[in-house]
Formats: structure tokens, C-alpha cells, sequence
């Protein structure tokens, strides 16, 4: 068979032992993995993004995006229960649709994950220096903004990404316990919020509910507006979920603990999000908060809850590291199983004999990712990022319904209900939400995986050479 096409074991039994990741988690570790992955920049700035864009029908957008990620998060539990090794998306591929395909999944989720883990650590940057100036600690602003976004160099966000990689380097169980810990501070912030903004509540505030309309238009810039093109950016605020399958080699129990980690997940944040987005809307005309880059706390501030929305500015500063280690864990196993697999540099794939974690791809990937949150401004990370995990989410979802044709009989610890409909719907609707992107994003995601298919055709070509 063409290399190309090749397609590897399904088992972890042809991996080396000093290859294998050390199997420490369950579902109470993975749930609060995927709710610290996905409750962070989405539902903290996202929702002024996407009201900007979709006015009060922002909720609806919040409903379509959350449909299409249940949809795929379905196929994600079926397909890693099947396949537990690490490596989301990127492995199933390599199973099941061959090599061509992985790299490009693969490098898409390098996309992704790069992106998401970088401005995010921006993003905490931000909130970090605005709280440090409110106790009287001022950084120089060349020290908090990047070489190309008029600074000299983002100390803070490096700062972060260093210590999480730390952390991450001490062990997957270590981490995720301390993660757990701040998951719960912002959960409780984001209550605290409803709770608060309830009262304010306000049927006026939805009219006209759809200013834009569904599919909408275009606005003088050209870009894209409307209830789709809302839930085409606030589609990053779910998708964290896929960092959950990223662990499947380290879980204890991958058939029973998996699936309860990635739909328990998806379950807790889509209540949480269409709570908050119905609280913020109904407490404020979504013209009010639309330009904020801190809704929630705008809208606490208007209502008369100033020490409040200080509380909820705290709580952003706890609850984006965690965004950050989901992240940056899923990224560093991902690139830890393309190397195991011969697609990166093999000196990556060491484990660690006493964490059993792969120390040096967690710092390879710290190094790269602390570089652009240093020097680059990553104004469109959202989008950016939405199109490498569209296109993750729709080879997920294929290698389901390939597996049910091609192996019907292969046991199935979790099987997706009404697959045939589950499947297609995740495909169709990833399709949608990029075509709804904006197009200079596809344009950009284009021009990179003709990037990466370049670079995987070279790395092959030395690979022969060198064989």
C-alpha cells in the first residue's frame, strides 16, 4: 500500500513501552478538563462578538453552534472508545482514512492549537495588567504587548505559558487536579452573573430579535453578519471538548470514562452558555456590550454591581489558564503522537520515566506557542482557529461512519445514537460554519494546508532518501 494511504494499527500494541503515555485519569478528571477548555474566552468576550454580529438572536447562535459541536462530540465518543489512544482527531484519521489525510488533520489541529493557546495567553496578558495597575503594580507597556503589536515583547503572556508547561511537565494527574480547582472558581463566577443579572431581565431587549437575519449579509467592510456567521466565531466558544479525546491514552478506563467526560462536557457548558447568554441579553440591548472586550462586566457595571464585575474580572484571570493548559495538554500529545508515528522528528516521542509524560514535546510545544504570544497581535484568532477544528470535526465524524460499514462488528463500549443522522449532521453543519466564515480566514486555511502538504511530501521525500 502507497504511504499515502497507509494506515496504522488500531491497538497500542505495536508502540514501544517507553513510548506509551501512563494511564491516570477518569471522568472526574476528564469532565473538568473539557469544561476548563471550553468555558474560558468564549462565553468572557465572545458574546459581545457574536451580538455584534447576530443582536439578540446571539442565542440562537449559541443553539446552532452548540448542535453541530454535540453532533461531533457524539462521533468523538464512539471513535475514541474504539481507538484509545492519544491523539484526537489526528489518530483517528490515521486509523481509519490513512496518512494523507492524518498529516493534514493533524496539521490543521497544529493551526488550532497554536492559535488558541497563544492569544489566549494575550488575552490573559490583558487582564493580568489591568489588574496588577488596580493594586499599583504598572509593567512598561513595551514589557506587555508583542514586537507587532507596538510593544517589544509580551512578558506576561510568556510568563503563563511558561508556568503551565511546568505544570504539565509534572504529570497529566497533577495538572488536571489543580485544573479542577479553578474550573470550579469560574463556574462559580459565571452563577454568580446569572444570579445577578436575572433580576434585570427584559423582553424589550430581544426586539427585533433578528436584526440581520438568519443567513444574513454583509456589512460595509464585507464581512459576514447574521445568526450563522455569529455562530461560525462562537463555534471556539464550545469546541474544547475534542482536548478530552486527547487523553484517551491516559485514562484508566477509556470505554466507560471517555464518553461520560466528552458528553458530560458538552451537556454542562451548553446549559452554561445559553444561561449566561439569555441573562446578558435580557439584563442590556446587545448594541450596549456588542464592542466590549469584557461584556460581562460592562453589563454588571450598568446594573449597578461595580464589585461584582470586579469579581468577574478575577475570575477571567483564573479561568484562562485553564483554557491554556487544555489546550496546550491536547497540542503537546498531538504532535507527541505524530512524532511517535514518524511525521515529526522521533527525539520528540521521549516519556518521562517518572511523570509518564512526554516532557520534551511539552516544552517544544511551550517554546513554539510562547513566541507568538510574545511577538504577534492574534486580533482573529477565533476564526482563524475555527477553521482547523471544522475541518478536525468533519474527519471525526467520517472515520465514525467509515468504521460502522467497514468494521460493523467491532465492539463498541459507547455506540452514537442514530449515527446516520448524528454523522452527516456534523459534517453538513461543519461545512456550513465555514463557508460562513469570514473569507479572508478561508483564504488563509487554504494557503496553509497547501503549506503543510508541501512539507509532509518533503519530510517523505527525506524519509526515502534517508531509508
Amino acid at each position: 500500500m502507497t504511504p499515502l494511504l497507509r494506515r496504522k494499527p488500531m491497538s497500542l500494541e505495536a508502540v514501544p513501552e517507553h513510548q506509551r503515555l501512563k494511564p491516570t485519569l477518569d471522568w472526574r478528571h476528564l469532565i473538568p478538563l473539557g469544561v476548563g477548555a471550553i468555558v474560558g474566552t468564549g462565553i468572557y468576550t465572545l458574546i459581545g462578538v457574536g451580538a455584534n454580529l447576530a443582536g439578540p438572536a446571539v442565542i440562537l447562535s449559541f443553539l446552532i453552534a452548540g448542535a453541530i459541536c454535540a453532533c461531533a462530540a457524539l462521533a468523538y465518543a464512539e471513535v475514541a472508545t474504539m481507538i484509545p489512544a492519544s491523539g484526537s482527531a489526528y489518530t483517528y484519521s490515521y486509523v481509519v482514512l490513512g496518512e494523507i489525510i492524518a498529516w493534514a488533520v493533524g496539521w490543521s489541529l497544529i493551526l488550532e492549537y497554536s492559535l488558541v493557546v497563544s492569544a489566549v495567553a494575550v488575552g490573559w496578558s490583558g487582564y493580568a495588567t489591568g489588574f496588577l495597575g488596580a493594586v499599583g503594580v504598572h509593567l512598561p507597556a513595551a514589557l506587555t504587548a508583542g514586537l507587532f503589536a507596538g510593544g517589544l515583547i509580551n512578558l506576561p503572556a510568556i510568563a503563563i505559558i511558561v508556568a503551565v508547561a511546568g505544570l504539565l511537565m509534572l504529570g497529566a494527574r497533577e495538572s488536571a487536579n489543580v485544573n479542577a480547582g479553578l474550573v470550579v472558581v469560574k463556574i462559580v463566577a459565571l452563577a454568580i452573573f446569572v444570579a445577578v443579572a436575572a433580576p434585570h431581565f427584559s423582553l424589550a431587549n430581544f426586539h427585533p430579535f433578528m436584526p440581520y437575519g438568519f443567513a444574513g449579509g454583509h456589512d460595509a467592510h464585507g464581512a459576514r453578519q447574521g445568526v450563522m456567521a455569529a455562530a461560525a466565531i462562537i463555534f471556539f466558544a464550545f469546541y474544547g471538548f475534542d482536548a478530552i479525546s486527547t487523553a484517551a491514552e491516559e485514562t484508566r478506563r477509556p470505554g466507560r470514562d471517555l464518553p461520560i467526560g466528552i458528553v458530560g462536557a458538552m451537556f454542562a457548558c451548553g446549559l452554561i452558555y445559553v444561561a449566561v447568554a439569555a441573562a446578558a441579553v435580557g439584563a442590556m440591548p446587545t448594541a450596549r456590550f456588542a464592542a466590549s472586550p469584557e461584556p460581562l462586566a460592562l453589563i454588571l457595571r450598568q446594573v449597578g454591581q461595580g464589585p461584582l464585575a470586579v469579581v468577574i474580572g478575577a475570575a477571567a484571570v483564573i479561568a484562562l489558564p485553564t483554557v491554556i493548559l487544555a489546550f496546550l495538554y491536547g497540542q503537546s500529545r498531538i504532535f507527541f503522537v505524530m512524532a511517535r508515528d514518524g511525521l515529526l522528528p522521533a527525539a520528540l516521542a521521549k516519556v518521562s520515566p517518572r511523570s509518564g509524560a512526554p516532557i520534551r514535546m511539552t516544552a517544544a510545544t511551550a517554546l513554539a506557542v510562547a513566541v507568538l504570544a510574545g511577538l504577534f497581535p492574534l486580533s482573529e484568532i477565533a476564526s482563524l482557529a475555527n477553521a482547523g477544528t471544522l475541518a478536525a470535526f468533519i474527519a471525526v465524524a467520517a472515520c465514525m461512519l467509515t468504521l460502522r460499514v467497514r468494521e460493523p462488528s467491532l465492539p463498541r463500549a459507547y455506540r452514537t445514537p442514530v449515527a446516520w443522522l448524528v454523522g452527516p449532521a456534523a459534517i453538513l453543519g461543519c461545512l456550513y460554519l465555514f463557508w460562513n466564515l469570514q473569507p479572508k480566514t478561508q483564504v488563509f486555511f487554504t494557503a496553509w494546508n497547501t503549506l503543510g502538504l508541501g512539507c509532509y511530501f518533503v519530510w517523505r521525500w527525506r524519509g526515502a532518501r534517508a531509508g
